[in-house]
């Protein structure tokens, strides 16, 4: 009979000892991820195309998608449905903070460059900008057919 009153007693502390055990655990994990921990370094992430002013200002107008490729690098981004669209998208996080953003998106006329939008323009664009309104403007011949 002790034994029975015993071995309840010992089975009733195992559930709760368990129970206690994955409470406090879930506790732990939940903590580390709820709150930031002082001192953590949180590593630089750079995403994409680096771009500088000084690349910008060595593309022109009518440039291959060859010499563009070669001064600015492959896009990030080619858009599979206009094959005349190229994007450089440009991110540097800290954790989740952005500390800087950019994009660039390039256009050609068939193999030649045409425009540049974004938020870096070349000399020849930003010292002109009406040009860059008569470059995106579609081919008169082509809108009649």
């Amino acid at each position: 009979m002790y034994h029975a009153i015993l071995s309840k007693e010992v089975e009733d502390y195992n559930k709760v000892s368990r129970t206690f055990n994955y409470i406090l655990i879930f506790l732990i994990l939940s903590g580390c991820s709820l709150s930031r921990f002082p001192g953590v370094y949180r590593i630089n992430i750079e995403q994409g195309n680096i771009l500088t002013q000084e690349m910008i200002d060595q593309l022109e107008p009518g440039m291959t998608q060859r010499q563009v490729k070669f001064i600015l690098g492959t896009p990030l981004v080619r858009d599979s449905l206009n094959q005349n669209r190229w994007d450089y998208r440009y991110l540097l996080r800290i954790g989740n903070e952005t500390l800087k953003q950019s994009l660039v998106t390039i256009y050609f006329d068939g193999d030649n460059l045409s425009n540049v939008e974004g938020d870096l323009l070349p000399s020849w664009l930003s010292e002109n900008p009406s040009l860059a309104d008569d470059q995106i403007q579609e081919d008169p011949s082509a809108a009649n057919e």
